[in-house]
């Protein structure tokens, strides 16, 4: 017998739910491919078809898990007092941008590792890591004598990549203050550095 089609408010019980259960069965979990949409739907206590039409498919849940668990950063970061916020120097928002996106994948390794290894298309055409590289590329655009600010945001991007992220913490146990620190060196010597002689970007 088919499901029944939920109400509007049934649908946004079901939801949240629904992100309830994942967000557990995923902080739980050792590895994140161990979690599946049936075991998802059976955890929040709705049928297979309710998990799919809410959200698609196992990455639709992924992007909106990942989505809500980032909303207080994204918060931070548009309209939020320094660090993170528009009001900080550019020299300064950097490296705490960058601190925020390291800490919000030390916080979410499983579901991070989980959504940038969903497969599909290229990981830098994602929703999430578009809008980090925009946000990025935008603040490092402020810093006078900086140049090529696209590459120069993806680049230091790639120091928090949830794979590289979990293989420090999971693999080699670096401690999350270290890695804190060693992110912040990194980025200060990169805004440190000016463009190499005879080199020259192409805009």
């Amino acid at each position: 017998m088919p499901e029944r089609q939920p109400s509007r408010r049934d649908a946004i019980r079901n939801r949240e739910a629904v992100l309830a259960a994942a967000d557990a069965l995923f902080t739980r979990r050792q590895s994140p491919e161990d979690v599946t949409m049936a075991d998802v739907a059976a955890s929040a206590g709705v049928g297979k078809g309710t998990l799919f039409r809410a959200f698609g498919d196992r990455a639709g849940l992924l992007r909106a898990l990942y989505e809500a668990r980032l909303e207080p950063v994204r918060r931070a970061v548009e309209s939020g007092p320094p660090p993170l916020g528009p009001e900080t120097p550019p020299r300064d928002r950097v490296p705490a941008l960058l601190d925020a996106a390291l800490c919000f994948k030390l916080d979410n390794r499983r579901l991070a590792l989980a959504l940038e290894g969903s497969g599909g298309s290229s990981p830098y055409r994602a929703e999430h890591y578009e809008r980090w590289h925009g946000l990025l590329r935008a603040v490092l655009e402020q810093i006078p004598g900086l140049t090529d600010s696209d590459f120069t945001a993806h680049a230091l991007l790639a120091a928090t990549r949830a794979d590289l992220v979990e293989h420090l913490a999971g693999e080699e146990r670096v401690p999350r203050e270290r890695m804190r620190s060693q992110l912040a060196h990194f980025v200060t010597r990169v805004l440190a550095s000016g463009p190499l002689p005879g080199v020259t970007v192409e805009e």
